[in-house]
C-alpha cells in the first residue's frame, strides 16, 4: 500500500490571523504534516453568522509566503465565485508565491440545502446557478483553467459557460505542466467531473459506507472513459476532537483501510498551543 500523507485544515471563520499563522507556521516545521488547508466561503457558516471570515486565496497567498515546506491549497474554491481565468491568475500567483507548492482545489460550491452557506450570494452580489449548471460550469473551468496554465499562445474558447478572446496566461504556474488539480464533492454529477479533470479527490468524512461507496463509482465513471481509477488519490476530510483522539485515530483507520492516502485532519477554533505537534504524536503518528 501507498503511504498516507496527513495534512490539517483551518477554517479562517470565528479567528483571528495571528492564531492562523502561528498554527501554519508549527505545522511547516514538523515532517509528519505534509500539506494544509483554508475553506472557500465569504460568511461564516458556523457559530456566530456575522462573526469573522477570511476570504481564502488572499490568506492563502499570505500564509504561502510565511512557509517553506508545507502543500497548501483551499478545500475547495467555489467555482461560483470567480471566473475561471480570474481563477487561473490568482492560483499562479499562489504558485509562485508558494515555490510550487500549490494544490488547486476546486468544487461546484455551496450546497442549494446549507442557508448559511446560500445566503454569502445574496449578500455579495453573486448569482447562483442551478446544480447543472454549476456542475457544467465546473467541468468547462477545469478546462479553461487548464489551458491558462499550460498554453503557450493566446487562445479564444467559446463555450457554454465561458467565453474568452484572447485568453493567456502569464507568467505560467511553478509546477508543470500545472498545479494538481484537487475536485471535492460527492454527488454523482461531481463524480463525472472528477473522472475526467482530476489528479486527487477529496470528499468528506462521515457515513464511511457511504464514502466506499461513492469512490466505487468515481471508479466505474474512469472505466467508462477509459481512464485507471487508481490515477485519482483518495482524499477525506476528517473532522478531529481534541477530547477525543481515539474516535478521531478509530476514523483514519476506517478511512485509510478503505484506500482514502491523502487525509485532511478539520482541526476546529480555538486552537490549542502546540496543536500542529499534537497532531502529530496523537493522530498521525499512531496512524501510521
Amino acid at each position: 500500500m501507498s503511504q498516507v500523507s496527513f495534512g490539517i485544515a483551518t477554517a479562517p471563520m470565528q479567528v483571528g490571523y495571528p492564531d492562523l499563522q502561528r498554527v501554519w507556521r508549527e505545522a511547516d516545521a514538523i515532517p509528519e504534516i505534509e500539506h494544509a488547508w483554508l475553506f472557500d466561503h465569504l460568511m461564516p457558516i458556523g457559530g456566530d453568522p456575522d462573526g469573522p471570515i477570511f476570504e481564502g486565496w488572499t490568506l492563502l497567498s499570505a500564509l504561502a509566503a510565511q512557509t517553506e515546506r508545507l502543500r497548501l491549497g483551499l478545500l475547495v474554491t467555489s467555482n461560483r465565485f470567480r471566473p475561471p481565468a480570474m481563477l487561473a491568475k490568482i492560483a499562479t500567483t499562489v504558485d509562485v508565491v508558494s515555490g510550487g507548492r500549490l494544490d488547486f482545489g476546486i468544487g461546484v460550491g455551496s450546497r442549494p440545502g446549507h442557508p448559511l452557506a446560500r445566503r454569502e450570494y445574496e449578500a455579495h452580489g453573486l448569482p447562483f446557478h442551478d446544480t447543472k449548471t454549476a456542475v457544467e460550469s465546473l467541468a468547462e473551468a477545469c478546462t479553461v483553467i487548464r489551458r491558462l496554465w499550460t498554453e503557450d499562445e493566446p487562445f479564444d474558447h467559446e463555450g457554454a459557460h465561458v467565453r474568452l478572446s484572447g485568453a493567456f496566461g502569464n507568467p505560467k504556474p511553478v509546477q508543470r505542466p500545472h498545479p494538481p488539480i484537487v475536485i471535492g464533492g460527492r454527488s454523482s454529477a461531481t463524480l463525472r467531473v472528477v473522472a475526467e479533470h482530476a489528479d486527487v479527490w477529496n470528499i468528506p468524512g462521515g457515513d464511511i459506507e457511504d464514502v466506499v461507496s461513492r469512490s466505487a463509482l468515481l471508479d466505474r465513471y474512469c472505466t467508462e472513459i477509459g481512464r485507471d481509477p487508481a490515477t485519482i488519490t483518495r482524499s477525506i476530510h476528517l473532522g478531529v476532537s481534541y477530547d477525543r483522539p481515539a474516535a478521531t485515530r478509530e476514523a483514519i483507520a476506517e478511512a485509510t483501510d478503505a484506500g482514502f492516502r491523502h487525509v485532511v485532519l478539520g482541526l476546529p477554533s480555538p486552537y490549542p498551543v502546540g496543536v500542529a505537534k499534537w497532531v502529530a504524536e496523537e493522530l498521525v503518528s499512531p496512524s501510521a
